[in-house]
C-alpha cells in the first residue's frame, strides 16, 4: 500500500517549512517459492532527494553488501537467488520489510511480506485401488503439505491427466471423477514438482463396473469441512456422494436453498462440490450438502469463515506544531479479525510512556513536544490475514511562527497575512506572584498577577509551561480567554515534582517568563493497573487455564490476584484468589464457553480489572443417551429406528453421528453395530429374520468418542409380509366405561390378521364422533379419553389404519357420570395467635400460618378472619374482621377489659377451624362516666353530720382508686371554690361532719383510677336539719343500732372461741346470764359517765360559750378554696373525752407498695378512714398521727386537687362514731387485694372507755380468720380470707350505710378494750333489754343537755 506524505505548504519567505513528499510506490507482498528458485520482493519509494532503501528480515537489517545470494536492485527491490531450504536450515523463509530513509528528514517502513518456501514433498495420503459403478462418482486422494498443493498434478496410465468439467482436482489435491465411464478406468498416480526432482505417489487402479439393477446405500465419499478464506479469494466446499440410483447433490446455506444454476458466483463442480468465487463477508455462514438417492437423503455441513485484511478508515494527517504543545495523530482501521495497531516513528516502534500514549484505541497522543519529536509517524495495522501501514509528517515550528490552517495545499493570502511578522512594540514583562493555589493528587491550580508592565492586563493571554522535574520535555496550557489569570493543569502524576513557569502574550508577541515554580502533587493511594496479556485456554473438557503478567503500573508490591469467571449466558460470577500468574479452574461444564478477568491487589486494595477473555472448554463424549427412542416394524425383515439427540447440556460437543446396536432377544451375545453420521435421527435396519424379537439401543458420538447408550428397546418383526395394499378391516369389538370426566375405551383388533395395522384412530365428541381424534400404536388395546364434561352424551368411533388409509369405523356411545362436589378438605388453622396490647382500646393480633412456606409470604388469594369478644356481660356476641396479612389491629375496645381472640384462614371454598384463643386485657383509661346513684342522708342523732352514698361509675375503665366529694352552699360557685373530701379506695359511703344546720348543701362526686380523674356527677342538694336538743352534743355516741349488724368485734388474732354454743345470725348470745351481767355493766358505766359529763360541762361553760364553738365549726365552708378538713393545733378540746381519740392517734408507715397516683396526691384522712389497731401501739399514735396530719396540711396537691389556701380555720372534730363506721366490712369481692395506702390509724374510741369494766367475750364462732398475722396491716391490704361482712349498696339508716372498706384485726385486745367492743356490739344484748337501756340512756342525755345549755 503506497502512502504519500504529500506536500501541503510552500515557503512564505523562510518562516514556514514545507511537508516533504515521501511515500512508497511499491510495497512487498507475500510470496510462495520453492527450494532452489529465485525470488524478487518488490519495493520502491519516492522522495526528493531520493531515499536510501534498506531491508529488514524478521526485524533485523540485512547486510546486503557482503551477501552473494541476496542483492538490492536499483529500484529498491530485493533479489534472492537459489533459495535455500532444508529440514534444518531455512535462512530465506521469514518476514521481510522495506525501510526508506531521507537524511535530515526521516524514515518510513513498508508493510511486512511473508516469504514461504515450499517444503520437501511428503504424502499424507495416497491413491488407493477402488471401483465405481458407471455413472457414479469416484475420488482418489493425494494429500500433501498445504504449501505444495499448487505443485500437484495427476497422471492416468503414466500420461498427464487433462482436467475438465467431469474430472477436477480439489484444492486439497484430491482427484474427483464424476459420471464415471469405461474410459476413466486405469492406473492413477499424483506427482509433486516443486523445483527438485518430481515426487511420485503410489499407483492405484480405478475399475469402472457396469450399472447393476439393484440399489446400493447412499454414502458420502467426501464431506465438506470448515474453511477460512480472505475477501476476494475463492472457496471450494467439497462434497461427493455415491449410491444407486446415482445421487443428486444440492446445497443449502443457513436453511435456504442455493441456486447454483443461474448464479455466476456459485458453481457446482464435478461430483457435487461447491465453488464460491470472489468471497465477501456476506458469504460467511453454514453450508449444507444434501445428497438424495431414491427415498434416501443424507446431509453434511461445513462452516465458511471469511476474513478481511486491515484497511484504513482514517489515515494520519500531517501536523504543524510548536514546542511544548500536545498533538494527536488519528488512525482508524477495520479488518477481520480485528487488527492490532502499533505506531512507528522514523522506523522505530513507539513505546507507550507518560508522553507517548495510545488514546481512543488506535490514536497516538504526543504530550509536550520537543524539537526531536519531528519526523515521520506511521500507523501499522496487522491481523492474521495481513498488515498495512499509513503515515504522516510532524513539523515543529519556531514559537514566533504562527501555525497555518490545515489542510491547505498552498498558503492563501489570508494565511500569508496571518503569518506576517508581528507588529513591533513593547512586550509584557513576567507575570507576578505565580502560586499554586490548589494542589491535589492529579491536578494543580495556578494563579498569578498581571505583569508590572501592564497592570490592567485585560488584553493579555497567558501560557503556562510545565514539566516533570528532571525531564527536558515541557508542556504548555493556555488560558481560555484574555485577562484570565488562572489555569488548572490536569492529568498529573501523584507524589511528583513539577516545575511551572508562566508567560504573557500581547499583540506584539510573548513576553518574559516568570521564575520557575516547583510544586509537588499530593500522594495517592496507589492501586494496581490491569494485568496485561491475559490469556485463557482449555486444558480439558472440565478445566481452563488462565495466565497473565504483572501490571505495568503495579504501584507497590502486588499481594495477590483475584480471578473472576462466569459461564456465558449467566450472571453469576465466581472468583478465586491466586498468588501466581496462572491458575487452572477445574470442575467446569464440558464444551461450555466461560469468560475470565483478573484483578490485582496491593496493600491499598483491588486495582483495575482486565478485559474479559472468553474460551470454551474442550468437547468430550456425550454424558447422556439419545432421547425418545422408538421402533417401527416395517415388514417381516426390517425395522425403522427413530431417536432424538441427547439434551443440549449433555452433548459435550458437536454430535458427529450415532452408533446403533441391535441383537436378537434370544441371542444376547451376538450384537450388530451400524454407524449413522451427521445429524440423521432415524435408520432403517434391514435383513432381519421373520417373526423374531430384536433389541435395539442407540448412543451419540462426538469427535471424542461414544457416549452412553439408551436402554434396550424391543420390537418383533412380522411373521409374514402382511398385506398393505388395502385398509384394515373393522376392529372386532369396542367397549366403553364412562366416568365423571373421562371414558375408558377398550377394543380387540380386526379378525383378519393378514392386513397390516399401523395403529388405531379414536374419534369422540358430544353427539358427534368427529370433534376430536386421537391416534394410538397398533399394539395398544385400551385408552382413557380425559377432560370430558360430566353428565354429557358422547359418541365414540374406533378405526384401524395403515399406510393405505383408515378402515371401517366401529361406533359406541356413553354418558359421563354426574359431578358430585366433595367437601373441600379443611385448611390448617393458624397457630401461635398472640394478642399485644397497644392502648386502652387497641390490641394487635398476630399469628402464623403453617400452610405457607417457611418465609411466611402470602402469594395466593387466601384471607384471614379474626373474631373477638369479652365475657362481660356473658351473652356478648363475637365481632369479626378480615385480614390479608398475618396480623390485624383491633380497635374500639373497652378499657381495662379482658378479650379473647381467635383466627381462621379461608382460601377459595376451603376454610380452617378457629385457632386456639389468645387473651388480652386492654390498658386502663380515665373513667368516662361519673359515679351514679349519689344520695345524701343525715346521720341519725347527728344533724351536723351527713352520710354520702353512691355507686361506682358505669364506665370505670379500670380499678377505682378513690373518689373526691365536692360540696358547697353555692351551686353556681366556681369548682375551685367548693370544699373537697377525698375518699381513698373503692368505698361507696362517706361521712362529712360539722356542717351548718338548716343550710342547703350541694354535692358532686368524681371517681379516680390509675389513669386520672373521671367526670363529675350532677349536683345533689341536701338541706341539713334544723337545730334540736341532740345538737347540744354533736360528738356524742349514737345510741341504739348505730352499728347494727356491721361492726366487726375487735377480738384480736389470738382469740379462741368457746368449744360449744353458736351465735345467731346477728350475733345474739344464747346465755341469759351473760346478758344480765352485761346489762348491769352498761347501766353502771352510763350513770358514771353522766356524772362526769355534768361536772366537765359546767367547767367548760365558764371558759367558752356555745356561740364561739358554733362559729368555729361553721367556718370550714366559708371563704374556702378546696380546704381540706383537718385539726387546728391552736384549738383546745372542750373536754377530756370528747376528743379523746386525739391522744391515741398513731401514724402508720407507708405501705411498701403505695398506690402511685395516691402517693403523688397526699389526701388527709378524717376519722372515718381508720383501722382498729393493737393496744400496744397507743403510746406513740398521737405523736405520729399529728405529724402525719401536719405533713398533709403543708403538702400541696400535685395531681388532681387545686392548691389549697394556707390557712385552716376550723378544728377537726373527730367523731367517735367515726371509729364505728370505719370498721364496717365491705364485700371481699369488691375490694382490691393488692392496694395499700398511707393511712392514719385511729383507735376506736368510746365516750365510756375510761370507765369500762373487764368482761368475758361472748361465746360463738369468730367472724374473722384467727390465723391473721399480728402485723398492723393497712385497711386496703390483701384480704384473702373469708370475713363476715355486710354488703350494702343502697341508702338507708346509719346502721345500713355502706361500709368504706374491710378492716383486718391484727392482734388480741386488752381486757377493757374487749369490754368496750362488747358494749359496741349488738350481739351483747337481748333486744328487749337493749331497748330499755337505750331509752334510759336517752333520758340521761337530755338532762345533760339542759345542764350544759344553762
Amino acid at each position: 500500500m503506497a502512502v504519500s506524505f504529500s506536500e501541503c505548504t510552500q515557503e512564505v519567505g523562510s518562516s514556514v517549512r514545507t511537508f516533504t513528499p515521501f511515500y512508497f510506490l511499491v510495497e512487498p507482498v507475500d510470496t510462495l517459492s520453492v527450494r532452489g528458485s529465485s525470488v524478487i520482493l518488490n519495493c520502491s519509494a519516492y522522495s526528493e532527494p531520493s531515499p536510501k532503501i534498506e531491508w529488514k528480515k524478521d526485524g533485523t537489517f540485512l547486510n546486503l553488501v557482503s551477501d552473494d545470494r541476496r542483492q538490492l536492485l536499483s529500484d529498491g527491490s530485493l533479489f534472492i537467488r537459489n533459495v535455500v531450504h532444508s529440514k534444518h536450515s531455512k535462512p530465506d523463509e521469514g518476514y521481510y520489510q522495506c525501510v526508506a530513509t531521507v537524511e535530515n528528514l526521516g524514515t518510513i517502513v513498508s508493510r511486512t511480506a511473508k516469504l514461504t518456501v515450499a517444503g520437501l514433498p511428503r504424502f499424507a495420503s495416497q491413491p488407493e485401488p477402488s471401483s465405481v459403478y458407471a455413472g457414479n462418482s469416484a475420488i482418489l486422494n493425494c494429500e500433501v503439505n498445504v504449501d505444495l498443493v499448487p505443485f500437484v498434478r495427476w497422471e492416468q496410465n503414466r500420461q498427464p491427466l487433462l482436467l475438465h468439467d467431469r474430472v477436477i482436482k480439489l484444492p486439497s489435491g484430491t482427484l474427483v471423477i464424476s459420471n464415471a465411464t469405461e474410459g476413466d478406468g486405469g492406473l492413477y498416480r499424483c506427482i509433486v514438482e516443486s523445483g527438485g526432482p518430481p515426487k511420485y505417489s503410489d499407483e492405484a487402479e480405478l475399475k469402472v463396473l457396469p450399472d447393476p439393477e439393484f440399489t446400493s446405500n447412499l454414502v458420502f465419499l467426501k464431506q465438506p469441512s470448515s474453511l477460512v478464506r480472505v475477501i476476494g479469494q475463492s472457496a471450494v466446499l467439497p462434497c461427493v456422494a455415491s449410491g444407486l440410483p446415482t445421487p443428486a447433490i444440492r446445497w443449502m446455506k443457513n436453511e435456504e436453498a442455493l441456486d447454483t444454476e443461474s448464479s455466476e458466483k456459485l458453481v457446482l463442480l464435478a461430483g457435487g462440490s461447491l465453488e464460491i468465487s470472489d468471497v465477501t463477508e456476506e458469504d460467511a455462514g453454514t453450508y449444507f450438502c444434501v445428497a438424495e438417492s431414491g427415498n434416501e437423503t443424507i446431509e453434511a455441513q461445513a462452516e465458511l469463515t471469511v476474513q478481511a485484511q486491515p484497511e484504513f478508515l482514517k489515515q494520519p494527517t500531517n501536523i504543524y506544531a510548536h514546542e511544548s504543545m500536545d498533538i494527536v495523530f488519528e488512525c482508524e482501521v477495520t479488518g477481520k479479525p480485528t487488527p492490532t495497531v502499533k505506531w512507528v516513528k522514523n522506523g522505530d516502534v513507539v513505546i507507550p510512556s507518560d508522553y507517548f500514549k495510545i488514546v481512543k484505541e488506535h490514536n497516538l497522543q504526543v504530550l509536550g513536544l520537543v524539537k526531536s519529536d519531528e519526523g515521520f509517524y506511521q500507523c501499522i495495522a496487522e491481523n492474521d490475514v495481513g498488515n498495512a501501514q499509513a503515515g504522516a509528517q510532524l513539523i515543529i515550528l519556531e514559537h514566533d511562527v504562527a501555525i497555518p490552517t490545515l489542510p491547505p495545499t498552498s498558503l492563501t493570502s489570508a494565511t500569508t497575512d496571518h503569518l506576517a511578522p508581528a507588529t513591533t512594540g513593547p512586550l509584557p514583562s513576567a507575570p507576578r506572584d505565580v502560586v499554586a493555589s490548589l494542589v491535589s493528587t492529579r491536578f494543580i491550580k495556578l494563579t498569578w498577577r498581571t505583569p508590572a508592565s501592564d497592570p490592567h492586563g485585560d488584553n493579555l493571554t497567558y501560557s503556562v509551561f510545565y514539566t516533570k522535574e528532571g525531564i527536558a520535555r515541557e508542556r504548555v496550557e493556555n488560558t481560555s480567554h484574555p485577562g484570565e489569570m488562572q489555569v488548572t493543569i490536569q492529568n498529573l502524576m501523584p507524589a511528583t515534582v513539577y516545575v511551572f513557569r508562566v508567560m504573557a502574550q500581547n499583540k506584539h508577541g510573548s513576553g518574559e517568563s516568570s521564575a520557575p515554580l516547583r510544586v509537588e502533587t499530593q500522594p495517592e493511594v496507589q492501586l494496581p493497573g490491569p494485568a496485561p496479556n491475559i490469556r485463557a485456554y482449555a486444558a480439558s473438557p472440565t478445566s481452563i487455564t488462565v495466565t497473565w503478567e504483572t501490571p505495568l503500573s503495579g504501584n507497590g508490591e502486588i499481594q495477590n490476584y483475584k480471578l473472576y469467571y462466569m459461564e456465558k449466558g449467566t450472571d453469576k460470577e465466581q472468583d478465586v484468589d491466586v498468588s501466581s500468574h496462572s491458575h487452572t479452574i477445574n470442575g467446569l461444564k464440558k464444551y461450555t464457553e466461560y469468560s475470565f478477568r483478573v484483578v490485582a491487589y496491593n496493600k491499598h486494595g483491588p486495582g483495575v480489572s482486565t478485559q474479559d477473555v472468553a474460551v470454551r472448554t474442550l468437547s468430550d463424549v456425550p454424558s447422556a443417551a439419545p432421547q425418545n427412542l422408538s421402533l417401527e416394524v416395517r415388514n417381516s425383515k426390517s425395522i425403522v429406528i427413530h431417536w432424538q439427540p441427547p439434551p443440549p447440556a449433555t452433548q459435550n460437543g458437536q454430535i458427529t453421528g450415532y452408533k446403533i446396536r441391535y441383537r436378537k432377544a434370544s441371542r444376547k451375545s451376538d450384537v450388530t453395530e451400524t454407524l449413522v453420521t451427521g445429524t440423521q435421527l432415524s435408520q432403517l435396519i434391514e435383513g432381519l429374520d421373520r417373526g423374531t424379537e430384536y433389541n435395539f439401543r442407540v448412543a451419540a458420538l462426538t469427535v471424542n468418542g461414544t457416549g452412553p447408550a439408551t436402554d434396550w428397546l424391543s420390537a418383533e418383526t412380522f411373521e409374514s409380509d402382511l398385506d398393505e395394499t388395502r385398509v384394515p378391516e373393522v376392529p372386532s369389538s369396542l367397549h366403553v366405561r364412562p366416568l365423571v370426566t373421562s371414558i375408558v375405551v377398550s377394543w380387540t383388533p380386526p379378525e383378519n390378521q393378514n392386513i397390516v395395522v399401523r395403529g388405531y384412530a379414536i374419534g369422540y365428541g358430544i353427539g358427534s364422533p368427529h370433534a376430536q381424534t386421537i391416534k394410538v400404536d397398533y399394539k395398544q388395546r385400551y385408552y382413557t379419553i380425559e377432560n370430558l364434561d360430566p353428565s354429557s352424551h358422547y359418541v365414540i368411533t374406533l378405526k384401524a389404519f395403515n399406510n393405505v388409509g383408515e378402515g371401517i369405523p366401529l361406533y359406541e356411545s356413553a354418558v359421563t357420570r354426574p359431578h358430585t362436589v366433595p367437601d373441600p378438605t379443611p385448611m390448617m388453622p393458624p397457630v401461635g395467635v398472640q394478642a399485644s396490647i397497644l392502648s386502652h382500646d387497641t390490641i394487635r393480633i398476630t399469628w402464623a400460618d403453617n400452610s405457607l412456606p417457611k418465609h411466611q409470604k402470602i402469594t395466593d388469594s387466601r384471607y384471614y378472619t379474626v373474631r373477638w369478644k369479652t365475657n362481660i356481660p356473658a351473652n356478648t356476641k363475637y365481632k369479626n374482621a378480615n385480614a390479608t396479612t398475618l396480623s390485624y389491629l383491633v380497635t374500639g375496645l373497652k378499657a381495662n377489659t379482658l378479650y379473647e381472640f381467635s383466627v381462621m384462614v379461608t382460601k377459595g371454598r376451603r376454610s380452617s377451624t378457629w385457632s386456639m384463643t389468645a387473651h388480652g386485657t386492654t390498658f386502663e383509661f380515665v373513667p368516662t362516666s361519673p359515679p351514679k346513684d349519689v344520695t345524701v342522708v343525715s346521720k341519725e342523732g347527728k344533724p351536723r353530720t351527713i352520710i354520702v352514698n353512691w355507686q361506682p361509675p358505669s364506665e370505670a375503665n379500670g380499678k377505682i382508686t378513690g373518689y373526691i366529694i365536692y360540696y358547697s352552699t353555692d351551686v353556681n360557685a366556681e369548682i375551685h371554690d367548693w370544699v373537697i373530701e377525698p375518699v381513698v379506695g373503692n368505698r361507696l359511703t362517706h361521712q362529712i361532719q360539722e356542717l351548718t344546720l338548716d343550710t342547703p348543701y350541694y354535692f358532686k362526686i368524681q371517681a379516680r383510677n390509675s389513669k386520672g380523674m373521671g367526670p363529675m356527677s350532677e349536683a345533689v342538694q341536701f338541706r341539713t336539719p334544723k337545730a334540736d336538743s341532740s345538737d347540744k352534743m354533736p360528738n356524742d355516741q349514737a345510741s341504739g343500732s348505730a352499728g347494727k349488724g356491721s361492726r366487726l368485734p375487735d377480738l384480736g388474732s389470738d382469740y379462741k372461741p368457746p368449744m360449744s354454743g353458736s351465735n345467731s345470725p346477728h350475733g345474739s348470745p344464747t346465755s341469759p346470764l351473760d346478758s344480765s351481767v352485761l346489762l348491769v355493766i352498761i347501766v353502771s358505766v352510763g350513770v358514771v359517765t353522766i356524772v362526769v359529763v355534768v361536772v366537765i360541762a359546767v367547767f367548760c361553760t365558764r371558759r367558752t360559750t356555745s356561740h364561739q364553738k358554733k362559729k368555729r365549726a361553721a367556718c370550714k365552708s366559708v371563704n374556702g378554696s378546696h380546704k381540706y378538713k383537718g385539726n387546728s393545733k391552736d384549738v383546745k378540746p372542750p373536754d377530756l373525752w370528747i376528743h379523746h381519740e386525739r391522744l391515741e392517734l398513731k401514724p402508720i408507715d407507708k405501705s411498701p407498695d403505695p398506690n402511685p397516683i395516691m402517693t403523688d396526691t397526699p389526701i388527709p384522712r378524717n376519722s372515718q378512714d381508720i383501722t382498729p389497731v393493737d393496744n400496744s401501739m397507743d403510746s406513740n399514735i398521737h405523736q405520729r398521727r399529728n405529724s402525719y396530719r401536719e405533713s398533709v396540711r403543708n403538702t400541696p396537691s400535685t395531681d388532681t386537687m387545686p392548691a389549697s389556701s394556707s390557712q385552716t380555720c376550723c378544728t377537726d372534730h373527730q367523731d367517735p362514731e367515726g371509729a364505728t363506721s370505719s370498721s364496717y366490712l365491705a364485700s371481699s369481692q369488691e375490694e382490691d387485694s393488692g392496694q395499700s395506702l398511707p393511712t392514719a390509724h385511729v383507735r376506736p374510741s368510746h365516750p365510756l372507755k375510761s370507765f369500762a369494766v373487764p368482761a368475758a367475750p361472748p361465746p360463738g364462732p369468730p367472724t374473722y380468720d384467727p390465723t391473721l398475722p399480728s402485723t398492723p396491716l393497712l385497711a386496703q391490704q390483701a384480704l384473702n380470707h373469708h370475713i363476715h361482712s355486710v354488703k350494702t349498696a343502697s341508702i338507708g339508716t346509719l346502721g345500713r350505710s355502706r361500709p368504706p372498706m374491710p378492716v383486718v384485726v391484727p392482734s388480741a385486745p386488752e381486757v377493757q378494750e374487749t369490754t368496750r367492743m362488747l358494749e359496741d356490739s349488738e350481739s351483747s344484748y337481748e333486744p328487749d333489754e337493749l331497748t330499755k337501756e337505750m331509752a334510759h340512756l336517752e333520758g340521761l342525755m337530755k338532762d345533760l343537755n339542759a345542764i350544759t345549755t344553762a
